[in-house]
């Protein structure tokens, strides 16, 4: 990178800390530091709502994702606004009405203290494995860029993120979300823009879509019902919404963001402007993969993006059959750059004929080139053995340094950073929080004040490098975009199924809920292990299973209190 592409990188970070560091400063009790003091704005909510859960993988991975598979992952998000609708009727105005710190205090009260900490225990589990991944992703692009080691990197990254955290508490993570979602919008829409304008003269946006159809990165909507798709209408409006209803209405990450509201009409503005913007904006990163990858029909882009293993393939006895297949690569590419501008040209002429001719030479060249690339990735297999080589992640980032103007690489460098520092900073501070209110103030006795803010800022120090620990491990995840989604699927379920039981099923008691949530995890990572079964499903079954066990063991039981309702 330039002077000028380090000098955006590195004022946007120092500005997102300074800012983080000096709104939250002032915490001096356990309220003050967890609740931010309840008295935030809706615009603020949603902000800081869409900034927990844009991390960095969200711009390193999501890119990837269309590149490799088109842009089908969007149907991921189709549940999210009807999951938003519900959530501000129902679960929402109870956690208002009930003043709890996280959203397992109120299980206690519905049924025992095992069933509480059972739900705050998954949660712990299952955000500390995941902000470890977003940690690694901007790792990875100090690693790319400097040719720094990656442990190093991690705690670099990691650290930086915890300065402001650990300090100012909730209202140091909202306000600092702000200002990285300012600097991630003018990043993406401007590397959206100049990947646009960098094509071709003779190539319209128009002619881009059509490349980008043709070759089937445009696939946005499948409503064939498959449950071992992953992505298809089905799998997004139902294992979708349940997913969402459990991420937004259970998982403390997410839910200390409206409980920071200074009413309930603030906290539901701020969740359903979530729900209106999260799908436009994950659309617009994934047409900007597909952008990417129609620009890479008239460039010659690498046999393949991740270098480290390309590396290792060349200090390889196939060094030479690499090369190889490089050159034919380069040819095969050269090849479907001229299928593709005539392509456009047939476009330009209007002659339906000629137009289907060349579409059909372009996707046989398309095929021809990944089945060269194909045996490349064989070799780098042979060279890595027992891993599974991907660079889904790296070649967004590949991109930007190799294509975008100087000071758009810096800035875009920064949005990727903010995005990472934005979900690392709300995940830690959840997990101190729940760590505290549903760990150490109930086990303990501990009372709020100064004693307590300082519980909590060690708590989310700890928490802070565990991640970084688990973060060592994500290089063998392959898409982080995929291995985040998938490992919340694992506890999802199961926890929206012990809320859904506390709400809505009256005679189910403390003790069946627990057993039941019990066996519906272990039959969830056996889904996982054994079977083929689409990960969006995990949520729908593990939440059936636990509203289903729930009720049949409750039948050796008394009938149990009054379900939770939000009147």
């Amino acid at each position: 990178m330039s002077r000028l592409d380090w000098f955006v990188l590195g004022g946007a970070l120092l500005f997102v800390v300074l800012w983080g560091l000096y709104k939250g400063r002032g915490a001096t009790t356990g309220e003050g530091y967890i609740g931010g003091g309840r008295d935030h704005r809706w615009w603020l909510i949603g902000l800081s709502i869409i900034a927990t859960q844009t991390s960095a993988i969200t711009f390193l991975s999501t890119p990837g994702q269309a590149y490799v598979d088109g842009m089908r992952f969007v149907q991921f998000y189709f549940g999210l606004p009807l999951a938003a609708v519900i959530l501000s009727i129902t679960i929402l105005p109870l956690y208002h009405r009930l003043k709890v710190s996280t959203a397992y205090e109120i299980l206690e009260a519905r049924f025992d203290l095992k069933t509480r900490l059972l739900a705050a225990g998954l949660f712990l589990i299952q955000r500390s494995l995941a902000v470890g991944l977003t940690i690694f992703a901007p790792a990875l692009v100090l690693s790319v860029l400097l040719g720094w080691n990656l442990h190093v990197n991690i705690l670099l990254v990691g650290t930086l993120v915890m300065i402001y955290t650990v300090t100012g508490g909730t209202k140091a993570v909202a306000w600092a979300h702000s200002s990285q979602m300012l600097i991630i919008a003018c990043g993406m829409i401007l590397a959206g823009v100049m990947t646009a304008y960098r094509l071709p003269s003779h190539v319209s946006f128009s002619d881009a879509l059509h490349v980008a159809g043709g070759l089937g990165r445009l696939n946005v909507i499948d409503t064939h019902f498959d449950p071992n798709n992953r992505y298809n209408l089905w799998s997004g409006l139902i294992g979708g919404t349940f997913l969402m209803l459990s991420y937004f209405g259970t998982d403390q990450s997410q839910v200390q963001r409206y409980l920071a509201g200074s009413s309930v009409t603030q906290s539901r503005l701020g969740l359903l402007l979530n729900g209106m913007i999260k799908v436009p904006m994950q659309f617009l990163i994934l047409l900007l993969g597909a952008l990417v990858f129609v620009f890479y029909q008239f460039h010659t882009p690498p046999l393949f993006f991740n270098p480290g293993p390309v590396k290792q393939v060349m200090a390889s006895p196939d060094a030479a059959a690499y090369r190889a297949l490089e050159v034919d690569f380069v040819k095969a590419r050269e090849g479907q750059s001229r299928m593709a501008e005539a392509y456009v040209t047939a476009r330009h002429g209007g002659d339906a004929a000629l137009i289907a001719a060349t579409k059909q030479q372009l996707q046989q060249a398309h095929a021809d080139s990944e089945a060269v690339r194909r045996k490349g990735v064989a070799l780098i297999e042979k060279a890595n053995p027992g891993t599974k080589p991907s660079d889904t992640n790296y070649i967004f980032l590949a991109y930007v340094l190799s294509s975008l103007p100087v000071g758009l690489v810096g800035l875009v460098i920064a949005a990727v950073f903010s995005g990472s520092m934005s979900s690392m900073s709300g995940e830690i501070s959840a997990l101190g929080a729940t760590t505290v209110v549903d760990l150490w103030r109930r086990l303990i006795g501990g009372s709020q004040g100064v004693r307590e803010v300082w519980v909590g800022r060690i708590a989310t120090f700890a928490w802070g490098c565990f991640a970084m620990a688990f973060a060592e491990y994500a290089a063998r995840l392959g898409s982080l975009i995929e291995a985040v989604n998938i490992l919340g699927s694992l506890f999802y379920g199961t926890i929206l199924g012990i809320f859904i039981t506390a709400f809505y099923v009256k005679r189910v008691r403390g003790g069946a809920a627990f057993y039941a949530a019990l066996v519906a995890e272990v039959g969830v990572i056996a889904c996982f292990k054994f079977t083929s079964i689409s990960f969006l499903w995990y949520n729908l079954i593990g939440c059936a299973a636990v509203v289903g066990l729930s009720w049949c063991f409750s039948l050796s039981q008394p009938s149990g209190a009054a379900p939770l309702t939000s009147e």
